[in-house]
């Protein structure tokens, strides 16, 4: 979670690049910022073309970078203790299979649109919990993208980039996601959730009440988008797609079936991808009302549609598991929550809770009893607030040299 002040962030970044980076020139650097993402509700729609509700959180991902004409990027994770090199002119790049892949594959989508490096080094740090369901992908895709774009002097839109970032996913990762993630890291409001349309990428701001804390509850259960449930629940709504077109031929999407579409015609699907195209098309609804009923205040409604949204997650869909399930339940039982649910692609990671504040602090000592009591894991859990998206931080050029001159001098 974001404590330090802004000045403290850039001068931590600036005296580790220094040390990563003994040959840095002497020159002004900008920190970026991008950060993680909790989905109040609207899971498993985004590659179906539907509707989410997310927002930004202030656990972030943070990146400086410095051109060079090494030929290569040479890339330092403080979080990971890591240091990997690309050859930038590479013609059949290969994925390695761990975090530096997001960083290449953001790389490869510049290069691609005509953005070339001649060398960079490029260092990043990442307070977003990775495999919680939080969006530390696509956090560090968009920040790597913010600190190259700025290397290059280039700009792009935050739809572009956000598109941009999920190809680097979807094509070199191999994660078949949709883009809400990057979507909402490039383009959050602080103290509002996010209705977002992801077949226009339409996005309406919605009011987070004052009142109602976000508590995010981590399983420590950790999962992978990139491993092969969540790109075979993906197939499936795609399959789903293909039977629905023998009798409509304008359908494009799941989000394009209605209730009485399903109803009608959907008696000839198999149980598996019958079950995954009715979560679709209920989830999609019950996105809409939940934008409603945040607009309107109305927080039992949707604390009721949070817990239905869990149960077709975890019924229809198959992506939960009891580690959620059982967070689900303890917070059910605990008053001045108003709902509860899986947030994330699933398999492990976190809950999202919408807690009355002046029960928060109760509210997270119970939880981590309760689930320690039962599963003997200590959970993570984090009050957190509707953040703003990616962008640089305030007033982040700094001098490389002035920075390594007082590190000499302390």
């Amino acid at each position: 979670m974001t404590t330090d002040s802004e000045p403290a962030v850039r001068s931590k970044l600036l005296e580790s690049f220094a040390t990563v980076f003994p040959d840095a020139k002497e020159r002004s650097l900008r920190v970026f910022r991008a950060p993680g993402r909790v989905n109040l509700i609207g899971e498993h729609t985004d590659y179906n073309d539907g509707f989410v509700m997310p927002m930004a959180i202030d656990f972030e991902v943070r990146s400086l970078c410095e051109t060079n004409r090494s030929g290569k990027l040479f890339v330092h994770s403080i979080q990971q203790q890591q240091t990997v090199d690309f050859t930038l002119d590479e013609t059949t790049p290969a994925a390695r299979g761990d975090w530096s892949d997001y960083v290449r594959g953001v790389q490869l989508q510049l290069s691609s649109g005509g953005l070339h490096l001649s060398g960079v080094s490029l260092l990043i740090d990442g307070q977003v919990p990775i495999g919680a369901g939080l969006s530390s992908s696509a956090a560090l895709e968009i920040v790597v993208a913010l600190a190259l774009l700025d290397a290059m002097h280039a700009e792009m839109d935050r739809t572009t980039l956000a598109r941009l970032c999920q190809r680097a996913e979807n094509e070199f990762v191999g994660a078949r996601c949709g883009i809400m993630d990057q979507f909402a890291s490039a383009n959050s409001k602080a103290g509002h959730a996010m209705l977002l349309d992801c077949r226009s990428l339409q996005a309406t701001y919605v009011p987070v009440p004052e009142h109602v804390a976000l508590v995010i509850c981590n399983t420590m259960v950790k999962h992978s988008v990139a491993t092969g449930e969540y790109n075979q629940r993906r197939g499936e709504c795609e399959e789903c797609v293909r039977y629905f077109q023998r009798f409509l031929p304008h359908v494009s999407s799941l989000r394009d079936i209605t209730e009485e579409d399903f109803r009608e015609l959907g008696t000839g699907l198999p149980m598996v991808l019958s079950r995954r195209a009715k979560h679709v098309i209920s989830e999609n609804l019950r996105v809409l009302q939940a934008g409603q009923a945040l607009r309107e205040g109305d927080l039992q409604t949707l604390g009721k549609l949070m817990y239905s949204s869990h149960a077709s997650l975890r019924d229809d869909f198959q992506v939960s598991c009891p580690e959620l399930d059982l967070l689900v339940e303890l917070a059910r039982r605990f008053p001045g929550v108003y709902g509860s649910r899986m947030t994330g692609g699933g398999f492990g990671g976190c809950t999202v809770n919408l807690v009355e504040k002046t029960a928060s602090a109760q509210f997270v000592n119970y939880m981590a009893r309760s689930y320690y009591e039962k599963t003997g894991m200590q959970p993570d859990i984090y009050v957190t607030t509707a953040a703003d998206g990616a962008g640089p931080i305030d007033n982040s050029q700094a001098n490389l040299r002035r920075c390594t001159e007082s590190k000499a001098l302390s």
